[in-house]
């Protein structure tokens, strides 16, 4: 059941008087939950007390798994990460390889990367923003979010065959070249995007039911974020300007102009704009790619298919649809690495909504959830 009272139990409030506060469990099948996730709720009549987040058992253990396999062989692994957002969890996982190995990456792969990762924020924030506002009742706007997504997924396609985990940037470089034309359809595609991003930004943010629901909920302060680990739009809605992609500059991105885009409030509007508006940035970043675009090889030449790094450690992370990603990687100089550890922006984002939720009323739990755009495969420990 989505909803389901677990206990009644009599506690006393804040100021002191009794109340008979009621414990919900929220998920894990409740359509806001999204995936295995599951809240304890507590209520003081419909106002949130406090708030358990109870991350599920997938137990699929990625990190131990990639114990027993080759480093190449652990990269569909990494899709299974961030579901809809694998580009990324495949390139940080690689460039932590190629750190521990001395691998050198050819220009126009670095270049690739850049433009399938970001194209795979602009999906990304898509997804996010949909179903936060399917989540809110507002469907029209998650057909509109899908389709512009569906249209990145189809080049996606295009490019290696696969629709959601794409198992394409690999220690060296990527799995393959673009395909001929493949360059003048992501460029057709950028060039609607600005269209699409306006009459999504007045059909949704310029709603005023949207406004009522979603302004002054959830409000993160700039110190919280940075106090618990938030990073990504989470953390800059909050006026946090912190972006790897600017901040810790890595690949071709010093050679990129874009703005990072920060909100003021630190609420679940300021949360969603902000996905919003990076899709403009990232079409930037695609352009510019694109123009930039250099010949040459796609991976590094002479590359093992046995790769066996020197004993030693080695960390290495990436701006993330959801924030900074990082993958922790340990040899022992054999080809299976001795440990694997995956830091995930998704985790530390959620630890968040127990703190965002109180005092609003269980309604906007929904919308808290929505903005904090939580992803279960990287949260699963």
């Amino acid at each position: 059941m989505p909803l389901e009272v677990e206990s009644r139990r009599t506690a006393l409030s804040e100021d002191g008087r009794p109340i008979e506060e009621l414990v919900l469990n929220v998920g894990p099948s409740h359509p806001s939950t999204h995936g295995v996730g599951r809240f304890v709720v507590h209520l003081d009549g419909d106002v949130i007390v406090k708030v358990d987040p109870m991350i599920g058992y997938l137990h699929r253990g990625i990190e131990k798994m990639a114990e027993n396999r080759t480093y190449l062989q652990i990269v569909p692994l990494t899709d299974r990460l961030d579901y809809v957002g694998s580009m990324y969890a495949n390139w940080a996982y690689c460039r932590t390889v190629e750190r521990l190995a001395g691998i050198r990456v050819p220009e126009r792969a670095e270049y690739l990367r850049v433009i399938v990762c970001e194209l795979q924020r602009m999906a990304s924030h898509m997804m996010g923003i949909g179903a936060a506002a399917a989540d809110t009742g507002a469907f029209s706007m998650f057909i509109y979010a899908f389709d512009l997504r569906e249209r990145i997924v189809e080049l996606f396609e295009d490019l290696c065959g696969a629709r959601l985990t794409y198992n394409y940037v690999r220690p060296g470089g990527v799995s393959y070249d673009a395909p001929d034309g493949w360059f003048d359809k992501v460029s057709a595609f950028i060039g609607t995007v600005d269209a699409t991003l306006a009459e999504m930004d007045s059909l949704f943010f310029g709603n005023v039911i949207t406004r009522g629901r979603l302004k002054g909920i959830g409000v993160l302060s700039a110190q919280d974020a940075v106090a618990c680990g938030a990073s990504g739009p989470v953390a800059r809605g909050s006026g946090v300007n912190w972006d790897l992609r600017k901040h810790d500059p890595y690949s071709v991105y010093p050679r990129m102009e874009f703005d990072v885009v920060v909100g003021d409030k630190g609420d679940a509007y300021d949360r969603g704009r902000v996905k919003l508006f990076e899709c403009y940035e990232s079409a930037k970043i695609v352009d510019q790619c694109i123009a930039q675009m250099p010949g040459g090889h796609f991976k590094a030449e002479g590359l093992p298919r046995l790769i066996a790094p020197p004993a030693g450690d080695a960390y290495d992370h990436i701006e993330s649809a959801r924030g900074s990603l990082g993958v922790y990687l340990v040899s022992d100089g054999s080809p299976r690495p001795y440990r694997m550890k995956v830091r995930s922006p998704a985790f530390c984002n959620l630890s968040l909504a127990g703190m965002l939720a109180a005092g609003h009323t269980l309604p906007d739990l929904v919308v808290v959830l929505g903005s904090l755009d939580p992803v279960f495969g990287e949260i699963d420990r």
